[in-house]
């Protein structure tokens, strides 16, 4: 993320005095820079200026020899020294271990209360038998540098003449850049220009209307212009035969040489506080230089020794088995879509000196020899170098902003600023001989622009005067009529605007991003907060009300929810479904997830099984679990063509699209396995049967107020003898329509799935269940009278289903049966071979008197009579 130092963004905008970092933070949040952290300053509390009046060699009894110093800090000395210190000069006392203090040298002291990187706090204390009242400072104490040899004199770092001029006593922090707080902020991708102060600067003038000089604009130099490219200048082709999407990856490079640069000169101080207050360590004077235009205008610099080059350098695509050892010592197979810098010298081909816009090569890095160096400020394709930087896995600085957009019209004036800043701190000498520009970049077109757009998309009256004030603001030249054409009339009361982006702003290409502009800059908080009025008749709707009973009430019954993916494969042969079933039609993907899992569900089960065999193979225990979802049943559907994004389609086409989306029904499913009631003291365990599942597939009908009838059937994966459709009475117009099936599910499926003997499952379709149209229940009111029960034991044929005996009875039994139920099933010896018992229990009330036994026995006559003229039952004896 970027660093703003205050001081180094007030060259080029107009900040008050005194502003703070969370001041700062508050004015470019308005704008869209977010604070990302402010970093506080690197040392605090008393950091001054020293000189040495006398040092004293001990050597102690462990062997180590330090120097106790007498240091003249001004008016912050403490009272006059005794003993082996000059008793007539005021002056702190001070341990130092470092061999190159000596007597007159002017030094950096932090005094008590001081504290240094890594919280390193400085107080008086007792040492070698002095106390030490304060420290002098190495590079690597204040953060500076690694450099742990000896103090800093200032003398060298500052110069002797500027370390003279420094009073004793006098604040260093902001001398040596220490003393300032930094505010780190958050750039989106699409706002690469401020990566650089340049942008920075730019936005905080939008945000606060502080003056603003453009650093980027040549008139602004020292010398107020660019120089001409020259016939002489360093040769340079761009040669790229295979551009990405029909764009060369270069379309313009700047080339400057500076001869002479005394290699010994150091980066200044101010320089490199800069460079690590923007979190980048100082390495030598042209690096540096390089690398804080960069930071302050935005544009990648990099710097060759001119000794290493050899003319001309050529911009191409890698060819296959090129490889480079880049500048971080990492040697790189190239791809062919990498773009390269290359040159040629004598005998050795095309050499590879970098990756473009990226990073350099080690082959012609900058050393501690280089003399004459030759400047390059290029412009490169976005896609091209961030395709090469994650390729390479380098996000260097220069491809962060190489892959946001940098100005193309900035790289002649980033060259001089390099020339310039290497000509005044190394001593160098411009050639004016070698002035390079080759290249036409592409600029940004101009876009049509209605400035209604900003009203309907933001919902802001913009007029359109402040519409046009907005984007000139941000340098948009904006055009009145048809594009291309102005006037010097003023505002033309209507029409499009033909507005042209500024040359930094590569990220403004539509309509859209220019309506975001003017809300930005305008001010977000101008847009007005509306809630929306909540209508009438909102919330869930009954189908959704119903799904939510449907899968509270099971899960309230047990069974734990889950969520599978609605993907399969071969499931279908383990299921047991027969050749020609319709579930077998399925829905084949043409990018699955898996190769495993190409098609889509016909079945909840198909998915649930599954999900269950995983739990009992993890022994999660008892099993009940749940699951409500869609499946896809493809039956019906018609093939189409996807139509056209370049228009809306047409009825028609809807219509075949409409036609070729499958069925999707929502249902709902459940399994049972192994132990559901443990077993205790009194009584055993029990496991789950068919008849749970049948329950449960009638209790979720029970609670959207369906009524049910359950009939024998044989459908896999069901057992053929233990399982049942469900069938809801009235829920399609007024006729019954299966709604799914419960039962026990087959040995096999059971088996080959690892399940607890005698699984049983359920599944309904929970669409035509919530959609049933259904009586409000009425409640009845609760009897005061007593009660009285009967029980019957119906001996009829065993193909009879025991639900069609039990609705004959309650049938019978009519208004005063209260309850009605199966509570035992017999088959042997007993009853006869083919025949079964069913005993169902029946409970009479009346609301309005106690039952006498002539009603009683009138009930339990009407009952025998009807059960036996419908199923040829008889009474058990």
């Amino acid at each position: 993320m970027p660093y703003v130092p205050i001081s180094w963004l007030a060259e080029h905008a107009a900040v008050p005095a005194g502003t703070s970092a969370e001041q700062l933070a508050e004015d470019l949040v308005r704008v869209g820079l977010e604070e990302e952290g402010v970093v506080p300053p690197a040392v605090t509390g008393p950091l001054v200026v020293g000189r040495v009046l006398s040092r004293v060699e001990e050597t102690h009894a462990n062997g180590k020899t330090v120097g106790y110093c007498r240091v003249d800090v001004g008016q912050l000395n403490d009272a006059p020294g005794t003993g082996k210190e000059p008793a007539d000069v005021a002056s702190r006392g001070i341990v130092c271990g470092a061999p190159n203090v000596y007597a007159g040298q002017l030094v950096v002291v932090a005094l008590p209360g001081a504290v240094l990187p890594g919280d390193f706090r400085i107080s008086p204390r007792k040492t070698y038998g002095h106390v030490s009242d304060g420290m002098i400072c190495s590079a690597a104490e204040l953060g500076l540098s690694e450099d742990h040899d000896g103090i800093i004199d200032l003398g060298d770092l500052l110069g002797a003449e500027a370390a003279d001029d420094l009073p004793l006593g006098s604040d260093l922090t902001g001398v040596l850049g220490l003393g300032e707080e930094v505010l780190e902020i958050n750039v989106t991708p699409d706002r690469g220009y401020c990566f650089a102060m340049r942008g920075v600067a730019r936005e905080y003038h939008h945000s606060t209307g502080a003056a603003f000089t453009d650093p980027g604009l040549p008139e602004n130099l020292p010398g107020g212009a660019v120089p001409a490219p020259t016939a002489g200048a360093f040769g340079v082709e761009l040669a790229d035969e295979a551009p990405i999407d029909g764009v060369a990856g270069a379309d313009r490079f700047v080339t400057r040489v500076v001869r002479g640069i005394d290699p010994a000169r150091p980066t200044p101080t101010w320089l490199s506080a800069r460079l690590r207050a923007s979190g980048m360590r100082p390495i030598s004077l042209a690096v540096d230089v390089t690398n804080y235009v960069m930071l302050d205008l935005g544009q990648p610099i990099h710097a060759y020794d001119l000794g290493a080059l050899a003319a001309p350098i050529v911009v191409r695509r890698a060819a296959a088995g090129e490889r480079l050892t880049t500048l971080d010592d990492v040697e790189r197979t190239l791809h062919p879509e990498d773009l390269l810098i290359t040159d040629s010298p004598a005998g050795h081909g095309s050499r590879v000196l970098g990756l473009a816009g990226v990073m350099g090569g080690a082959s012609t890095e900058v050393s501690a020899s280089t003399t004459d160096v030759l400047v390059e400020a290029a412009h490169f394709d976005q896609v091209s170098v961030a395709r090469t930087a994650r390729r390479h896995r380098l996000p260097s600085e220069a491809a962060k902003r190489f892959e946001r957009g940098v100005d193309p019209l900035l790289a002649p004036v980033a060259a001089q600023r390099v020339v310039d800043l290497l000509v005044e701190l190394g001593g160098g000498t411009a050639d004016e001989a070698m002035v390079g520009d080759v290249g036409e970049p592409a600029l940004p077109q101009a876009i049509v622009f209605d400035p209604a757009e900003a009203r309907r998309l933001v919902g802001v009256d913009y007029s359109r005067e402040r519409v046009v004030e907005l984007l000139t603001q941000i340098g948009c030249t904006v055009g009145f009529g048809t594009l291309g054409s102005e006037t010097d009339a003023g505002i033309e009361p209507s029409g499009p605007l033909a507005v042209t982006p500024p040359s930094w702003r590569p990220d403004l290409v539509g309509p859209a991003h220019l309506v975001e502009e003017i809300a930005r800059l305008d001010g977000y908080d101008e847009i007005p907060s509306i809630l929306p009025s909540a209508p009438q008749g909102g919330g869930l709707t009954r189908a959704q009300v119903r799904r939510r009973d449907v899968s509270r009430t099971l899960a309230e019954a047990g069974l734990t929810e889950v969520l599978t993916y609605p993907f399969i494969g071969d499931v279908h042969d383990l299921l047991g479904y027969a050749p020609d079933d319709e579930r077998r039609a399925v829905v084949r993907l043409s990018n699955p997830l898996a190769e495993d899992a190409g098609a889509l569900r016909t079945s909840i089960l198909d998915t649930l099984l599954e999900a269950a065999r995983r739990n009992v193979a993890r022994s999660s225990g008892p099993l009940a679990l749940l699951e409500t979802g869609l499946v896809t049943r493809p039956s019906g559907t018609v093939a189409t063509s996807t139509p056209s994004a370049a228009e809306r389609p047409s009825d028609d086409e809807l219509a075949a699209l409409d036609a070729a989306v499958p069925d999707q029904p929502r249902h709902v499913a459940g399994v049972l396995g192994g132990v559901q009631v443990p077993a205790g003291p009194l009584a055993p365990g029990r496991a789950a049967d068919w008849a749970d599942a049948i329950e449960l597939a009638r209790t979720a009908a029970a609670v959207v107020g369906v009524e049910v009838r359950v009939e024998a059937d044989a459908i896999a994966p069901f057992h053929p003898g233990r399982s049942a459709r469900i069938v809801g009475v009235g829920v399609a117009d007024g006729e019954d329509a299966v709604l799914g099936h419960a039962g026990e599910l087959h040995p096999d499926v059971v088996k080959g799935l690892g399940l607890p003997a005698r699984t049983a499952a359920f599944e309904l379709d929970l669409d035509v269940l919530t959609s049933a149209p259904t009586e409000p229940v009425q409640v009845r009111a609760v009897s005061t009278y007593p009660s009285a029960k009967e029980d019957f034991a119906f001996v009829v044929a065993a193909v009879i289903p025991a639900a069609d005996v039990v609705g004959s009875v309650a049938e019978a039994a009519g208004e005063l049966a209260e309850e009605v139920r199966l509570f035992d099933v017999y088959s042997g010896d007993q009853v006869g071979e083919g025949r079964v018992s069913y005993a169902v229990a029946v409970r009479l009330r009346a609301p309005d008197r106690t039952l006498t036994a002539e009603d009683i026995a009138e009930v339990r006559e009407r009952i025998v009579t009807e059960v036996g003229t419908r199923h040829g039952a008889t009474l058990r004896g």
